[in-house]
């Protein structure tokens, strides 16, 4: 698999806190393994997978979505945040629904995701998510020499190995979590 292409600007993530969400940026100081954690500016015009990847030449199996899932069960709400590689979907109907625990899962609104994690639409990253939450990564993402994946904000992309996506706290690694998109 190819690596993160020179066509993203990459520099340690802490050096550039102006290129972070806050609550990312909080996150990544307490992260034992900040040290391997980069950021890259983007055209926040181009934040969105599709054209992000092809403006910047990323190739869909170095770059990986975030997508927050919420279902409920006796009352009680349940959200995760899922993290899959860019040319896969997240099995919400099946995997997600069995690990949450729920009749039904479904996309959390994306206005509540934003107000809820602090970060910007097209932005939402696993690093920094509110307490509470599940973070479900698939196997898959796992095993990218550099992921690409967002910062908090849409004017900027983190890139890290997907073994440090694993020790991001709370992570869990789940093997079919997407399918092939």
């Amino acid at each position: 698999m190819q690596g993160v292409p020179a066509s993203l600007d990459l520099v340690p993530a802490l050096s550039r806190p102006d290129l972070l969400g806050p609550p990312v940026a909080q996150a990544l100081a307490a992260f034992a393994h900040a040290d391997r954690v980069r950021v890259a500016a983007i055209d926040p015009a181009l934040a969105d997978t599709a054209a992000m990847t092809e403006a910047y030449a990323v190739p869909l199996a170095a770059s990986a979505n975030c997508v927050v899932v919420m279902g409920r069960r006796d009352g009680q709400e349940r959200i995760a945040a899922c993290l899959v590689r860019a040319d896969t979907r997240a099995d919400v109907n099946t995997v997600v629904k069995r690990l949450l625990d729920v009749r039904k899962a479904s996309f959390l609104d994306h206005d509540r995701a934003v107000a809820e994690t602090g970060m910007e639409h097209g932005g939402i990253t696993p690093v920094g998510l509110p307490d509470g939450w599940r973070l479900l990564v698939d196997a898959r993402v796992v095993e990218i020499p550099d992921a690409v994946i967002g910062s908090g904000i849409r004017g900027s992309k983190l890139a890290l190995p997907g073994s440090v996506v694993a020790q991001l706290p709370g992570a869990e690694v789940v093997e079919g979590l997407a399918r092939e998109g």
